[in-house]
């Protein structure tokens, strides 16, 4: 099956199935002699795993990475880095009932229509677990690019949305809550609507806001390669994302190029940043943000009416462990893709200039 690379030459390739014997990937092109924290890999892991609060999945898979090449006495040798994650509770029976049916806004109909042979357990490669092996990369990543600090956080869950600007939040409040929201007031709102959803048997979306900060100035390519491009192709590759804008995004519609127009400061800097820290799809070295939007989840415990594979109408209800809301999780899987876009162009302009 194509299309399960991502990127240039800081290069990711995924493999695995929801309910296989494992998942991972080979991660090529990161360069040698970096010091890797294997701590702060799994740290990455923990975050997006299942079953870490009440409000998500309550599947329970620990989500140990194990290394099998590329890394040498803690340090990247500079060939490909392969790994894997284990699958240890799959409970595949309960996806028996749609083995020969669809399930609304899910994969399901278009994978048997492509393929003419799907794996209903779990949704396959199209479930979301597929994202763990992004963590795994994207916090290799996120060592490779230090200097930059990548922090995401959820700003809205159904119609709670935050109005702070992420310029006045503290981000080491975020891990602090289950939502992952660094408005701690807000959070326990979020918080308290999840559990409702859920008990209803319902599933509901939100948005995740991610800030890159101290980002050199020249990542990015002119054309067809922008930086804002990839960012989006990055973050529309997450699945259940349905949205992605950057800087004023679709605000910026209503106000007049004066208004919007960022004016420099004499070092360079400048004095708005409606930008979104990207200029002619280059970073010109302010903060990048942008905000990413997810549906709420396919899979809801209610009856529904769907149509199986002769094209009956059938009556199933969903089954398994699922998110209420997906955002929470995806925090780091945000994070994550953010890193290794900018691990990706860093390595590209390395290229270009002779003196980088």
């Amino acid at each position: 099956m194509a299309g399960n690379s991502f990127g240039t030459l800081f290069k990711l390739s995924t493999f695995g199935e929801s309910h296989g014997v494992a998942i991972g990937g080979v991660l090529d092109g990161c360069p040698s002699g970096i010091e890797i924290d294997f701590e702060a890999v799994q740290h990455e892991l923990n975050r997006r795993k299942p079953g870490q609060s009440a409000i998500v999945t309550q599947r329970k898979e620990p989500d140990t990475v194990e290394f099998f090449s590329g890394i040498f006495e803690g340090k990247t040798t500079g060939t490909p880095i392969g790994f894997a994650i284990h699958n240890t509770n799959q409970k595949s029976h309960d996806y028996t009932h749609i083995k020969d049916s669809y399930r609304p806004s899910h994969a399901d109909y278009v994978y048997d229509q492509k393929y003419g042979f799907r794996d209903y357990r779990g949704g396959g490669r199209s479930s979301a677990r597929e994202t763990a092996s992004r963590v795994v990369a994207g916090a290799l990543a996120k060592q490779f690019v230090s200097d930059m600090n990548i922090n995401a956080y959820v700003s809205q869950v159904g119609h709670m949305k935050m109005e702070t600007p992420y310029q006045e939040l503290d981000f080491s409040l975020i891990e602090s809550n289950p939502v992952r929201c660094p408005d701690l007031e807000m959070a326990a709102k979020m918080e308290g609507y999840i559990k409702e959803i859920r008990k209803e048997g319902d599933t509901i979306g939100g948005i995740i806001t991610c800030v890159i900060q101290n980002v050199p100035i020249g990542l990015g390519e002119p054309a067809f390669d922008k930086l804002h491009a990839e960012l989006g192709k990055a973050m529309l590759s997450i699945n259940a994302v349905k949205g992605f804008e950057y800087g004023s995004g679709f605000n910026g519609v209503a106000m007049k190029g004066s208004e919007h127009n960022d004016q420099f400061n004499q070092d360079g800097t400048t004095t708005t940043n409606n930008s979104g820290g990207i200029q002619g799809g280059i970073s010109n070295g302010m903060d990048i943000y942008f905000n990413v939007a997810f549906k709420p989840v396919a899979t809801i415990i209610q009856p529904y009416q769907t149509i199986d594979k002769e094209g009956n109408f059938v009556q199933t209800k969903g089954k398994g462990r699922h998110d209420p809301c997906v955002v929470p999780r995806a925090v780091p899987i945000v994070e994550a893709m953010a890193a290794l876009v900018m691990a990706d162009f860093s390595l590209l302009n390395r290229t270009i200039k002779a003196n980088s």
